[in-house]
């Protein structure tokens, strides 16, 4: 049976560092969680980050002149039932779209919103 997650729900945080290292030194002795390394086609690993069984979010390494002056910070994501749909919506309601959808294998397809007040989150269409 397929597994779906139900649209509007936070489903993934993700921590965004330029010492990946330091971040998980520091999450393993204070919450004790593990670490599980990501390869990426491009750029540093992603770590996978584990409460006991549970994986409960990632941390991805702010690098590149793209992330030059982006603080580190945590990353919500938002499951949407159809992504490219609802950043139609989400335009039509005062909102930015800062990255168009995106397909990431085996995650889903994630579109990067700023809502009409400046808050920002991604919204993914989870892949089931």
């Amino acid at each position: 049976m397929a597994k779906t997650t139900p649209h509007g729900l936070f489903i993934w945080n993700e921590l965004n560092t330029r010492d990946m290292e330091a971040a998980k030194a520091f999450y393993a002795a204070t919450l004790g969680w593990t670490f599980t390394a990501m390869p990426m086609p491009e750029g540093p690993d992603y770590a996978l980050i584990h409460s006991g069984e549970a994986e409960v979010g990632g941390i991805f390494v702010l690098d590149g002149p793209e992330c030059e002056g982006v603080p580190e910070h945590w990353f919500s994501y938002i499951a949407v039932d159809d992504v490219d749909e609802r950043i139609k919506g989400a335009v039509a309601a005062g909102g930015t779209v800062l990255r168009a959808p995106f397909d990431v294998p085996e995650v889903g397809r994630i579109a990067i919103v700023r809502d009409s007040q400046g808050a920002v989150a991604g919204w993914m269409t989870p892949t089931t």
